[in-house]
């Protein structure tokens, strides 16, 4: 059995240890807890408490701090007796970096300290150093020394925990011996827990967040299999996609990272790392969380002893290749139009065709759907030559170059009339009506090799679902490419973009999948209510948003990349600049460079090492000064902000990367 998780069939929390942070208890199936963080001057203390008082009343239940030194770190004290004396007691968190000093203080104070293990002991200089067994034992003697004095501290004051490695700052000893990867992430926090231990200190919360959704996912699945094997119980997880964004975008990659862990019952707190004012976080954790409030139960599925490949690195499944879907090539998009009653030219602007009629030629953008499903509505026009129509199968007609009929699994078994190209084949994974004979069905279509499966299920654990009925797939030596059918009943386009991202880019994270297609179910709301104190993604057409929603989502799961990716952190008080001005400026001289992976970060702590793969960095390195790198060499320093942004396109252009806007 897998112990990353309790079951891979079903929706059931992993049993975690307790933790009490002030008054607020999480893990041992606790709530899952939201939190948040300021971005604020800590000095600032008025800022910081009015600040906190909108995250706290917008629903956060825990604040983070950063405290950069010892000034800060006694500043605490001062923003705690503020918060209390307006009435609220929500625990308080402080950020800490390099600053063990810092980090003592802070533990006196407040309820909870965050230490990154990868640069509370160590600096990092990027330099690769062959250890001995015995000299890397004296490097963790020199950790314990240098980490005891705040466990001890932790321990006398009640005061809870979290070690919480990143991605992007693994320290120069753990790249040496474990390189990049989610076992370093994993190891370099068990190193700090087993010190804990040794004291008999078990307040304690971990986390894993990288920018990359794939990395974060494996290294959390990790973590859970090394303290159940080593220590036989799990301390609590709290989940983030670190540098997640802004935007659609931020909001599209936490959901994926978070929401994969989630529906594997793994997380008792998360926080959504978006480029906006923190307050706005705390809406979109809730839009997560609410997914597993009371969830549903599905119709039971066989369980999975084991899976056919493995949950901690990223392969994809290897399937046939039935013309351009499949095989090693990339996943599709299906862009659904089947409501519309009439499809015209113009429709296809929002799947990413645009049609001039003076010229009789079509643009093609870099998100245009690969096909449009059309349900019966017959298109009558001739079609971009890059996009190809499905059909109902009742309304297909042989013999055309670019439509496809799409059947039921029961009715394409006993069909005579078939394409001779592509037959897509729609299974229901393990819903009721479905049951087990739906496997013997598969089986009899798989025999023929033109057919296209688009899974999806009914089921209130729908990823459960359809990841059992893969596995199945795998056992039975079935390798038909896959379309995963994610529709939607939500009310609201951001929750729709959130079931959207967890449903299929959990699956498409662990290598199944060569397409996605999304829809809905009832009524389609182009509008977010209005509620105060959150912001909503702009949406004017229901189709551009889905269509782009899929290709954010191959985006985000790193399986295909059509456009640029930003890496940006959620500023705090150690931000050098204006964050989100900064991005917005960025983004908008950069957003066509496909496939280049620009970071954007407020201050040295977020860069070089949290940027982790990105291609160029623009890095806070002092009151309006920035550094820019390529990958993770520094290469202006100092440079005035004022002309940062045009530094880094002359970067751009130096390594060959740029290349001019249309």
């Amino acid at each position: 059995m897998q112990l990353y998780t309790p079951s891979l069939t079903s929706y059931k929390r992993l049993q975690t240890l307790e933790v009490k942070v002030g008054d607020l208890l999480l893990g041992n199936n606790h709530p899952i807890r939201i939190q948040t963080m300021t971005t604020t001057d800590t000095m600032n203390t008025i800022a910081t408490v009015e600040q906190s008082i909108r995250c706290i009343e917008a629903g956060a239940e825990l604040v983070r701090i950063t405290a950069p030194s010892k000034t800060e770190a006694v500043n605490l004290q001062v923003i705690k007796e503020e918060l209390r004396k307006r009435g609220y007691n929500t625990p308080l968190v402080a950020d800490i970096h390099f600053t063990p000093n810092a980090a003592e203080i802070a533990a006196r104070i407040i309820e909870k300290v965050r230490v990154n293990p990868g640069n509370y002991a160590d600096k990092k200089k990027f330099d690769f150093i062959e250890y001995t067994d015995a000299a890397y034992q004296e490097e963790i003697e020199r950790i314990r020394e240098r980490f005891t004095p705040l466990v001890k501290i932790c321990k006398e004051y009640g005061t809870a925990m979290r070690i919480g490695t990143n991605h992007g700052s693994l320290s120069d000893r753990i790249m040496s011996r474990y390189g990049d990867s989610a076992i370093g992430m994993v190891e370099s926090a068990m190193e700090f827990l087993r010190i804990a231990r040794d004291e008999a200190y078990h307040n304690i919360v971990l986390s894993m967040k990288s920018s990359n959704p794939q990395v974060m996912v494996q290294a959390y699945r990790l973590l859970v299999q090394t303290m159940n094997t080593e220590f036989g119980v799990c301390y609590p997880l709290h989940l983030g996609v670190t540098e997640a964004g802004d935007g659609e975008d931020g909001r599209i990659k936490s959901a994926i990272g978070i929401g994969t862990l989630l529906e594997d019952g793994i997380g008792d707190t998360i926080r959504v790392s978006l480029t906006e004012d923190p307050e706005f976080e705390i809406p979109v954790c809730k839009d997560i969380v609410s997914r597993y409030n009371n969830r549903g139960a599905s119709a039971a599925l066989p369980a999975i002893d084991k899976l056919p490949y493995s949950p901690f690195e990223y392969a994809r499944r290897k399937s046939l290749a039935v013309e351009n879907i499949g095989g090693k090539q990339v996943p599709v998009v299906v862009a659904d139009l089947s409501s519309r009653a009439t499809i015209v030219p113009s429709d296809l602007q929002s799947i990413g065709y645009t049609y001039d009629e003076p010229t009789d030629k079509w643009a093609i953008g870099d998100a245009a759907a690969d096909y449009v499903y059309t349900g019966s509505t017959p298109i009558t026009f001739a079609l971009p030559g890059t996009l190809k129509n499905i059909v109902h199968a009742t309304a297909w007609k042989q013999n055309s170059e670019s439509v496809f009929p799409i059947f039921d699994l029961v009715d394409f078994v006993g069909a005579t009339v078939k394409s001779d190209r592509i037959n897509f084949v729609m299974v229901d994974a393990y819903s009721e009506q479905q049951g087990a004979v739906s496997l013997d069905l598969v089986q009899q279509a798989a025999s023929d090799k033109t057919v296209v499966f688009c899974v999806s299920s009914q089921n209130a654990n729908a990823m459960q679902s359809v990841r059992r009925l893969l596995v199945d797939l795998a056992e039975l030596g079935i390798n038909q490419p896959i379309i995963l059918v994610t529709d939607s009943s939500m009310q609201t386009p951001d929750e729709h973009l959130i079931h959207f991202a967890t449903e299929t880019g959990a699956l498409l994270l662990e290598g199944l999948g060569d397409g996605i297609c999304l829809g809905y179910r009832g009524e389609v709301k182009l509008e977010n209510p209005q509620v105060k104190g959150r912001t909503y993604l702009p949406v004017k057409d229901i189709y551009q948003f889905t269509n782009n929603t899929a290709f954010s989502i191959l985006q985000a799961t790193r399986t295909r990349i059509s456009k640029t990716e930003y890496i940006s952190c959620p500023s705090c008080g150690r931000t050098l600049f204006d964050l989100q001005e900064t991005t917005a400026k960025i983004r908008s001289v950069t957003n066509h460079l496909k496939g280049v992976k620009i970071a954007i970060m407020g201050c040295i702590v977020n860069g070089p090492g949290e940027m982790a793969d990105a291609d160029f960095g623009y890095v806070g390195s002092g009151p309006g000064k920035i550094t820019l790198y390529r990958s993770k060499d520094v290469v202006k320093k100092n440079v005035d902000s004022e002309v940062a942004v045009d530094e880094l396109i002359n970067l751009l252009k130096e390594s060959g990367a740029w290349i001019e806007p249309a």
